[in-house]
Formats: structure tokens, C-alpha cells, sequence
């Protein structure tokens, strides 16, 4: 019987395309993995890799057996469901990726739902970025990740996944509640105004300054963070004016004025699992306590519209 580990290992080659990915990946050496490959290979008697320059490829056959490695990855995450599901009760680790704001809104309410309604469940939750967390999902570092799509951007569906909606969540100006950013009632009238704003390559930074930009100003970023808690602080100390996501206002924003923005934009939030575990009872069990601690959360009161 061929080695599983092995075949994951060229279904990630596969993926990853080089021998040095691969081992970054997990952890390893790319020595560590050619070996391994080379197992497989003695194992199936067929010729699986060939170099290419400098690089090592997958031949004809390789790629054949990878395409069904991965399929069998996949079976395999289906029968471990099925059994899940017939021991009745969500259980085990399940491990999660997610990016700041849901780890700041939800976290704390959706981990309070699953001790009490599944306290065999224990979760082991990490803060990465989209793209990070993207990776570590495939790598099978992750079981399930959460995920954010901003208007006019590409939304994000990788091969192999299972995506579910988790909320829209409204983009919003933030204000010193004193000082000379105040009471400013356009766009154009905040383009000599200090901006905190996200990294400039973030899926934040470039929606925000492309924003900015369409409203006919260039804007002057002093500041320049992903983290949204030193935004507010920058914005209520009076240094800063910011766009930052309705998730975090009812608990993150009192002492700034908090405006809607010109055209009401939404970022849609997402958690994504791979697709052979998307019927879990943990993965299950995770995504309705999710859920659960959305509905909980307390909308921005109605707010003024920019301009208005």
C-alpha cells in the first residue's frame, strides 16, 4: 500500500511547484522531502519527478498520481466526517485561521457558545491574514479559516474548498470627536488629514486608498498599521481620521464620531474549510457558533451619512 504521507507530499509539489515551498510548508528540508519522494517513487516503480534545469518537475505519471493523491486526501476527510458524525458529538481539536477583526468581534462570543453547547471541542485559533491563513488551510495546518472580500475586489474561492457567508459588515469613516477633522462633511474635505490607514499590499490597504482615490483625494498616510485598535486610538487621540469596519464599533469606537460612508460599502466576511470536511460536526458545530455570534452583535446605531 503506498505511503499516504508520501502522496501528500507530491500532491503538495504538485501545488507548490518547487521542492523549497514545499518544505517551508511543513517544516521541513527540502532534502527531507526529495527523500521522501524518492520512497515513493522506489514504492510505485514508475518514474514520478524528473529535473528540469534547476528544478526538479513532476513527469506525466506524477502528475496523474498527484491529481489522485489529492482526491484520496479528500476521500479521506469525508470518511473521517462520516465517523464523526457517527460517534454523535462534535469533539477533538479543530484548528482555526483568522484575521484580526473577527478574533477582536467573534471569538470570544463563538468559543463561550461551543463550551457550553460542545465542551468536547476544543479549538486552537491562530491570527493570520487571508492569503496566510489560505495557505495553511491546504497545507492542512488549518481545518477551517476565515476570510474577507472588499467591494470591487477579487473574491477569493481556491480549488478544493468549501466557502460559507458569514456576514456583511459595513466600511465606515472614523473622526476625532474634537478638533479640526470634526465636523468636515466631504471626502475632499479630509485631503490635508492625517490617515491611519492598513499596509498599502493589504486587501484593507489597497480598498481604502483606491476608495480615497475615486473620491478625488490623495490621502496623507502618517500612519500606517494593520492592527484596527491603533487606528481608533490614533483617530479618539485626536492624531488620525481612519475607515475602519462596523464589526468592531459597538464596543471599540466610543470617543470618535463614526460616520456612513458615500455609497454605504460592505466588506463580506467567510469562513472556508477544505471541501472533503465541510459536513464535520466540529467544522459544523464552529460554523453555527459563528453565526450565532454575529447575530449577537450590536449594530452601529444609526449612524449619520457623510455629507448629510
Amino acid at each position: 500500500m503506498l505511503n499516504l504521507h508520501r502522496l501528500f507530499l507530491l500532491h503538495e509539489l504538485r501545488r507548490l511547484e518547487t521542492m523549497s515551498a514545499v518544505a517551508r510548508a511543513h517544516s521541513m528540508s527540502p532534502s527531507a522531502v526529495s527523500q521522501q519522494l524518492s520512497h515513493l517513487e522506489r514504492e510505485t516503480k514508475v518514474t514520478l519527478l524528473r529535473q528540469a534545469g534547476r528544478r526538479v518537475v513532476l513527469t506525466d505519471a506524477g502528475v496523474q498520481l498527484a491529481r489522485r493523491a489529492e482526491e484520496m486526501l479528500g476521500l479521506l476527510e469525508v470518511a473521517e466526517a462520516e465517523l464523526a458524525h457517527a460517534q454523535g458529538e462534535a469533539g477533538g481539536l479543530l484548528r482555526v485561521a483568522s484575521f484580526q477583526t473577527p478574533m477582536i468581534a467573534l471569538a470570544p462570543a463563538a468559543v463561550s457558545v461551543l463550551a457550553q453547547r460542545h465542551p468536547a471541542l476544543h479549538l486552537e485559533l491562530g491570527q493570520q491574514e487571508v492569503d496566510e491563513a489560505y495557505e495553511g488551510l491546504l497545507a492542512h495546518r488549518y481545518d477551517v479559516i476565515l476570510g474577507e472580500d472588499y467591494p470591487g475586489g477579487q473574491q477569493v474561492v481556491r480549488r478544493g474548498t468549501d466557502r460559507e457567508a458569514l456576514l456583511t459588515d459595513p466600511l465606515l469613516l472614523v473622526l476625532p470627536d474634537t478638533g479640526p477633522w470634526t465636523h468636515a462633511r466631504s471626502l475632499t474635505a479630509l485631503a490635508d488629514a492625517p490617515w491611519a490607514l492598513d499596509p498599502p499590499g493589504s486587501r484593507t490597504g489597497i480598498w481604502s486608498r483606491t476608495f480615497l482615490r475615486s473620491a478625488g483625494i490623495e490621502p496623507q498616510v502618517r500612519f500606517t498599521t494593520p492592527d484596527p485598535l491603533l487606528q481608533v486610538h490614533l483617530v479618539r487621540s485626536g492624531n488620525a481620521v481612519a475607515l475602519l469596519p462596523g464589526i468592531i464599533a459597538s464596543e471599540h469606537l466610543g470617543g470618535t464620531r463614526v460616520l456612513r460612508l458615500p455609497g454605504d460599502p460592505h466588506r463580506s466576511l467567510y469562513t472556508a474549510a477544505r471541501a472533503g470536511a465541510a459536513q464535520h460536526p466540529s467544522l459544523l458545530a464552529f460554523r453555527s457558533a459563528l453565526l450565532e455570534a454575529a447575530k449577537r452583535l450590536t449594530a452601529p446605531e444609526a449612524l449619520e451619512a457623510f455629507g448629510d
